[in-house]
């Protein structure tokens, strides 16, 4: 900001030395180049002449002009201006300024009035344009040193400067300041103080970046001896700005800025932040970006946060980030964070009070108390963490209380946990988590399933209400690389027989298409108390079966081996019957005719059998056996005789579903 001034002055204190010798009118001076510490000028022409009023006429043209701490390169320079000597035997300079290529525009059109005094031996320099302007002091025996007033000064004017420093680019707002500059060799020392209306910055990278900030501090710059160093102390009030994966909305009351930055081989450094808003965030830390703008470290040494201000004005765009949208958030949090390249290396956070809950309804807490404390390495001191809800994918956990200690890297779970759930119990055994894996196992624990509600589970999960239980142990859970694999199995005891899971995964489980796995094995599930929950019309026997291969993502079946089996016989509904043949696509035999089924509203059963493979969103079906062109779903017994016939065998999936979906809802068969 400073160098704006300084180096132009220090031009001027060339002009000076060559104006304060004695001169007559009509002289041409010409230089092929011109060098000052920090300026060098090339294609230099000057022009002396009278101006008609005892004073000089100057006209000084410079073809390239480059100034190094301004970034400055290959700008055209022109001074087109009036000199003479006042009262008191100093010079005078007034008249135009104009740069060519200048960064962000700078001076393209400018007026400039300067003061050399070789008695007080100082050269003074005011600069404006529009409503811009900016003044220097400088001592004529030391050109390198000045002290700069700039008002209303665009600060896309300054694109030059911030280039020597940093990658970045200035988009709006206007500066004020009050500034020391000092030119060192080929870089520039600076500091003062200075104000901000309607900032603007982005980088390549996208990873620091600011919009609307308006704010006053101090700031120190220094590219002298080694990278690029940047230190500044602010108040803010409103705009934006993105620190890599903070990003802030920040309000109109102050919020508190500091950091020490530096830039090293394209890379960027921010070895102290500090942000304080009284009502929302505490924080003291560190960020590091590569030079391809990834982030490389952060680092949080203490942060302390209060909701919902804090998720509001700091958290919103970063647990995005996380698959985490529209939280809900209220309570207080504090803690710590260290995040390097190669992982994370420690974490530790406590609350008092919180309440925390997703927009997709995937995870929810309320009346977190406690905390947990773990380190990649050593050993951390023992923790509590406590709730008095949790709810995962809409099912209630009721309340508990954990003990953790993290060694060496896994955070244990120090004694069993039981949770309440859905009516039932949830124990989770030895549990072991490893949160620096970013392969292979992160997570090993086991657990054990008693009486939970299946009519509690099925609202959960938006599925018509059964009655039942569900238990089961898994002796061994684990989490590997980003898949839950669950050794040993479920059993659920519903409609009055047993659904068996067993090889079940889960991938990506808080994603936004978490992807479920597994087999399912049915035995001896009374019908009557099935078709009776699922409205499809009444039918009596027992059900056995398999749903082999079953994958669903984002909770939608994509694929799967199903074979359901009634083979003890039974009596099976018109309306039971109509459904049938509209999930089968087909008809009843000819043997019985239309006129003669309307007189009976059930029929005896032999065996009933409906097969779906599915596979690219088409179900391969078939049934009991061949049937000429179709397959038998239905083989009757007794009088009068019935047999149910299906006649397609590749069925769109969706045409499917919404054919279930009609006859579950009592719609009546829709046949397509």
């Amino acid at each position: 900001m400073r160098s704006i001034s300084s180096h132009l002055l220090s031009c001027l204190v060339l002009f000076g030395v060559l104006l304060a010798a004695p001169a007559r009118a009509d002289i041409a001076l010409s230089a092929r180049q011109i060098g000052m510490p920090g300026v060098k000028l090339q294609n230099v022409a000057v022009q002396i002449g009278e101006d008609g009023e005892g004073g000089l006429r100057v006209k000084l043209q410079a073809g390239k002009a480059e100034v190094a701490a301004m970034g400055w390169k290959r700008v055209g320079l022109t001074l087109d201006g009036n000199l003479r000597r006042d009262p008191q035997l100093r010079w005078l300079l007034s008249g135009a300024l104009k740069l060519q290529g200048a960064a962000g525009g700078a001076l393209s059109d400018a007026t400039l009035d300067v003061v050399i005094d070789e008695g007080a031996n100082t050269l003074q320099a005011t600069i404006g344009q529009s409503k811009a302007t900016a003044s220097a002091w400088m001592p004529l025996d030391q050109p390198s040193h000045a002290q700069i007033t700039l008002q209303n000064l665009p600060a896309g004017w300054l694109q030059g400067l911030l280039g020597t420093v940093w990658s970045g680019r200035v988009t709006g707002g206007r500066l004020d300041a009050s500034l020391a500059l000092d030119v060192r060799g080929k870089g520039i020392q600076s500091s003062g103080q200075f104000s901000l209306d309607g900032a603007g910055f982005d980088t390549p990278a996208g990873t620091l970046a600011g919009q609307g900030v308006k704010g006053a501090g101090r700031i120190g710059i220094d590219t002298t001896g080694g990278p690029a160093r940047i230190d500044l102390d602010a108040v803010l009030r409103g705009g934006e700005l993105l620190l890599g994966p903070l990003y802030a909305k920040l309000p109109a009351h102050p919020v508190q800025l500091g950091l020490g930055a530096t830039a090293r081989n394209g890379g960027f450094e921010l070895g102290r932040l500090h942000v304080g808003d009284a009502d929302a965030l505490q924080l003291d830390g560190a960020l590091a970006f590569d030079a391809k703008g990834a982030l490389s470290r952060l680092r949080l040494d203490r942060f302390q946060a209060r909701f919902p201000a804090a998720y509001q004005r700091y958290g919103q765009a970063w647990l995005a980030t996380l698959g985490l949208r529209e939280m809900r958030i209220a309570g207080n949090l504090s803690g710590s964070l260290d995040l390097r390249e190669d992982g994370l290396h420690a974490f530790a956070f406590d609350t008092d009070g919180l309440d925390v809950a997703d927009g997709d309804g995937r995870l929810a807490m309320s009346g977190l108390r406690g905390g947990l404390d773990w380190s990649v390495a050593g050993s951390r001191p023992a923790t509590t963490l406590a709730w008095r809800q949790l709810m995962v994918y809409r099912m209630a956990n009721g309340a508990a209380q954990s003990r953790w200690q993290s060694r060496d890297g896994t955070l244990s779970l120090q004694r069993p946990l039981e949770v309440p759930l859905l009516n039932g119990r949830l124990r989770v055994g030895n549990l072991d988590w490893r949160p620096a894996a970013a392969k292979g196992q992160r997570l090993a624990t086991s657990l054990t399933l008693s009486g939970v509600d299946m009519a509690a589970f099925s609202k959960a999960v938006g599925w018509p209400q059964f009655p039942g239980t569900l238990g089961g142990a898994i002796p061994s859970l684990r989490w590997v690389d980003n898949r839950f694999e669950l050794a040993g199995g479920l059993s659920m005891n519903v409609f009055d027989g047993f659904v068996d899971i067993t090889r079940l995964s889960l991938q990506d489980p808080f994603g936004a298409s978490p992807v479920l796995a597994g087999d399912l094995s049915l035995r001896q599930l009374d019908l009557g108390a099935l078709t009776s929950v699922f409205d499809f019309g009444n039918i009596t026997g027992r059900l056995d079966g398999s749903i082999d291969k079953l994958r669903l993502v984002n909770w939608n079946p994509v694929a799967f081996d199903a074979k359901l089996l009634a083979g003890s016989g039974g009596r099976i509904s018109q309306r039971a019957v109509n459904n049938l043949t509209s999930v089968g696509g087909g008809g009843v035999a000819a043997g019985l005719q239309g006129a003669v089924l309307k007189l009976f509203k059930t029929f005896g059963y032999k065996r009933i059998g409906l097969n779906c493979v599915l596979q690219d969103s088409v179900c391969h079906m078939s049934g009991l056996e061949r049937d000429g062109d179709g397959y038998t779903i239905v083989e009757g017994s007794g009088l009068p005789r019935l047999q149910v016939i299906g006649h397609q065998q590749n069925v769109d999936w969706p045409t499917l579903v919404r054919r279930l979906k009609a006859a579950t809802e009592g719609n009546g068969p829709q046949i397509r």
